[in-house]
């Protein structure tokens, strides 16, 4: 899939989930979709309609920032989305070298192995290229090698540990399109979108969906097998490079009864080193 196919396919996912009353205008007619026409989109953005159907069908390789800007306001995206959108026809190296497998930096290691807190660190596809034992004690789940996004739609115990996880797939799909960007179609991005497509449902709705989200820190309530529930806040720091790592960090609150419970796991942990993907 090329960048030029990409932007086609984003503008009509997004088109189809903006109704006319989101835009002020009247759902006047018979209509075969919800969503905005390609004329009502091209009218509000001041182009021509045969200009916006060019672009939808990747016919139209070059447009412009003003152009990309204006539609981005008609179809109501965010600045993460406009971003995205952006970035779908951004200039891009003629002879990009071939990417190699993500390497996590030996400070990283370190800082992973004598943290004292769970933390682990996420590709830009949320593969685990690394994760301690504390981690690994917090979510029993987690495994280096493993893909946070596969876990999440496939694997059932990992949606045991995450109250209300329908949302966060929605999240998880959105910030997975957002950190590869127009990076879709490398091999790790089609692999696993084609596998997930078709062993889920869930996956492939939301995947049509193309929403973008940036991937952000929160808090976390996870009903631990063993010790009950935890409150968590969780730190999702980037990694300095261009392999698009993550660190992802938790951590309770002092004095609270997640932070006693963080305490037995830790001590029931091995003492070890961080579990690294070869």
């Amino acid at each position: 899939m090329t960048a030029h196919s990409l932007l086609g396919d984003y503008l009509s996912a997004r088109r189809a989930l903006v109704r006319p009353d989101d835009v002020g205008l009247p759902a006047l007619g018979r209509r075969r979709v919800e969503g905005l026409r390609r004329e009502e989109v091209a009218m509000l953005a001041g182009i021509s309609a045969d200009y916006y159907l060019r672009l939808e069908q990747g016919r139209d390789h070059n447009p412009s920032a003003p152009v990309l800007e204006s539609l981005a306001r008609v179809l109501l995206l965010d600045e993460t989305a406009t971003a995205y959108l952006l970035a779908l026809v951004a200039p891009r190296p003629r002879n990009r070298a071939v990417r190699r497998g993500p390497r996590v930096p030996d400070g990283i290691l370190g800082l992973v192995a004598s943290i004292g807190l769970p933390a682990h660190v996420e590709s830009r596809h949320l593969d685990v290229l690394a994760a301690n034992d504390l981690a690994r004690a917090v979510n029993p789940n987690l495994h280096v090698g493993g893909n946070r996004l596969r876990a999440m739609f496939l694997d059932p115990a990992e949606q045991a540990l995450c109250p209300g996880f329908e949302d966060a797939m929605a999240f998880m799909v959105a910030s997975f399109r957002q950190s590869i960007g127009p990076d879709a179609h490398d091999p790790r991005s089609v692999r696993l979108v084609g596998e997930l497509s078709i062993a889920s449902d869930d996956f492939r709705r939301l995947w049509a969906r193309h929403d973008v989200h940036v991937r952000e820190g929160g808090v976390a309530v996870m009903p631990h097998p063993q010790v009950g529930d935890l409150t968590l806040s969780k730190e999702r720091l980037a990694v300095a490079g261009d392999d698009g790592l993550t660190l992802v960090v938790y951590h309770p609150a002092p004095g609270t009864r997640t932070s006693e419970k963080l305490s037995l796991l830790a001590s029931l942990s091995a003492d070890r080193p961080p579990a690294v993907r070869a």
